[in-house]
């Protein structure tokens, strides 16, 4: 059988417009002579559309695109992901389906068996799993559909395994299309599990995945055909859309290793492109981005990313100097502006500053420090500039803090955490560093002294982030087995130069911040535990404290 593999960047909604998607993919395909092209789960809707599910004629037009396919099946039968109508009433009346058009019908349909309910995911809310599982005809051969999580079986320990069923069914190939969401490293993850399930049952798996960004969450695609050996055939690149054609029962095919994906950092930055790239684009957000540039590394790698993403000519900079911003703050953010070729504007902050010291003066009775309401205020300050520029300019504000700050809430409510979206609200400090060195492989982008110098947010005189913070080495590594191993403090080991009670101070701190992520911008997710959607703690808790 000769498949072909379509990978496209749908948007959620977009129901005519993915359907196009759709059509160009079979086009290519029969010019290419294929039997069958695949397409990602749920292609017509776009991934995840959640509550639009329900909204009335949703699901209704979107079966009106599906029979519109109809004839471009005429040429080649095209497996795609849909939502069809279940049976019954009731919340999950909805199957996600495999569907399989062919000489313009539709000739088979197979709902999703296992429906995932955790993280990310919520499709118990809308679906209803399939109750059997058996082969449809294509050709002359039996060919089994499952969609995404039906190949997830020994990962996540499902009694249930749609795949073995289908084998003993008589199912020559399986068809899997899917919307796996990505994090740093989910590729090579994927093409093992899948590689080790062909090759149990023994036969070919097409996998083929959503490329794109939807909200917090990005599609990496990284579809491949895995044969009844376990080797990967047509393997079709991270973060782009794609089309490729596979000989299913050629010789040639490689091990789930030795497919090359990017590097660490190249992988986080090309997520994070994209991410980026496609919160703009879908929601067709002119005329682009504003960022505040403190001169520190989370602003600079924010900026350098935006930059990619959207093109220089859509970044706008402001340096907003303060009482407490050193020299070498404000010409590392110009450096910063000329070096990716962006607009800076400056904005001396110190006559506001200055006027809400008068103010709090009189309320609060004369004092020489007001603590944090005197730190605080130069980040609200900041950020009600950016928001200015936001309401003014029509620019979306990007907030720059980072994982690490976010985790401990070393951050400032209507300051720092204004904007439209989180780019590094999901990336420990020491990514963003590595974030840093990437981007300056190809020549400095990033002032050098903005990557060597100590993190400060410098609210406070000669302030440093370790004034307050453990070295961020030790609190990357208490935060990362908190929040991604959901360890309680008296599990972790405290990492060398930490003790117990640092352990114990660190969680303390991220579960009391809960509030100020609640409120804080839309988080791009990169790692397998972010904040937002797939984390869900209450505000008000005493667990552990």
């Amino acid at each position: 059988m000769k498949v072909a593999l379509a990978q496209v960047n749908p948007t959620v909604g977009d129901l005519s417009g993915n359907r196009r998607l759709v059509e160009e993919a079979a086009a290519k395909a029969a010019g290419e002579r294929a039997d069958v092209v695949v397409l990602s789960e749920m292609v017509l809707t776009g991934y995840p559309p959640m509550d639009l599910l329900e909204r009335d004629g949703f699901v209704r037009d979107q079966l009106r695109e599906l029979d519109a396919l109809l004839p471009a099946s005429k040429s080649v039968a095209i497996a795609l992901g849909a939502v069809l109508p279940g049976e019954g009433a009731g919340p999950a009346r909805l199957q996600n389906a495999a569907v399989l058009l062919d000489r313009g019908k539709r000739v088979g349909a197979r709902a999703k068996s296992l429906l995932p309910s955790y993280d990310v995911f919520d499709e118990r809310r809308y679906f209803a799993p399939a109750i059997s599982r058996e082969p449809v005809t294509l050709g002359e051969g039996l060919v089994g559909l499952t969609v995404c999580e039906d190949t997830w079986v020994e990962p996540l320990g499902y009694a249930l395994d749609p795949v073995a069923e289908l084998a003993a069914a008589g199912a020559s190939i399986v068809l899997n299309p899917s919307c796996s969401p990505w994090h740093v490293g989910k590729a090579v993850e994927r093409r093992e599990m899948l590689a080790t399930l062909a090759q149990q049952h023994g036969l070919p798996i097409v996998f083929v995945n959503q490329v794109g960004g939807n909200d917090e969450l990005i599609f990496d695609g990284g579809s491949f055909v895995a044969d009844a050996r376990g080797r990967i055939h047509g393997a079709l690149p991270l973060f782009d859309s794609a089309f490729g054609v596979v000989e299913i029962g050629t010789e040639e095919g490689v091990g789930p290793g030795e497919v090359v994906d990017p590097h660490y950092a190249a992988q986080l930055e090309a997520g994070l492109e994209l991410g980026i790239r496609d919160y703009f684009r879908k929601q067709g957000l002119p005329p682009g981005a504003v960022i505040g540039l403190s001169g520190g590394i989370d602003s600079a790698v924010t900026a350098h990313l935006a930059t990619l993403a959207l093109g220089a000519d859509r970044v706008l900079g402001i340096a907003m100097p303060g009482p407490f911003s050193s020299e070498h703050s404000v010409e590392d953010a110009l450096a910063l502006g000329r070096n990716l070729g962006i607009e800076v504007r400056q904005v001396d902050i110190r006559p506001i500053y200055e006027a809400y010291l008068s103010v709090f003066r009189n309320l609060l009775g004369e004092r020489n420090d007001f603590g944090l309401a005197q730190q605080n205020i130069q980040s609200r300050i900041r950020g009600a500039i950016l928001m200015a520029i936001s309401n003014a300019e029509n620019r979306l504000v990007l907030a720059t803090g980072n994982k690490s700050e976010l985790s401990v809430g070393y951050c400032t409510l209507y300051g720092d955490t204004v904007g439209g979206l989180a780019v590094l609200g999901d990336v420990y400090k020491r990514d963003v560093y590595a974030l840093a060195v990437r981007a300056n492989e190809g020549g400095d982008r990033i002032p050098p002294n903005t990557i060597e110098k100590p993190p400060s947010a410098e609210l406070a005189p000669e302030q440093l982030d370790s004034d307050d913070l453990p070295d961020y080495g030790v609190l990357d590594a208490i935060l990362e087995r908190a929040i991604e191993g959901q360890a309680t403090a008296d599990a972790i080991e405290p990492p060398p130069g930490a003790t117990a009670e640092t352990v114990r101070e660190v969680v303390a701190r991220l579960d009391r911040n809960e509030y100020k992520r609640r409120q804080s911008p839309l988080v791009l997710r990169t790692s397998p535990k972010a904040f937002g959607s797939g984390r869900r703690l209450p505000i008000v808790h005493r667990y552990g404290l």
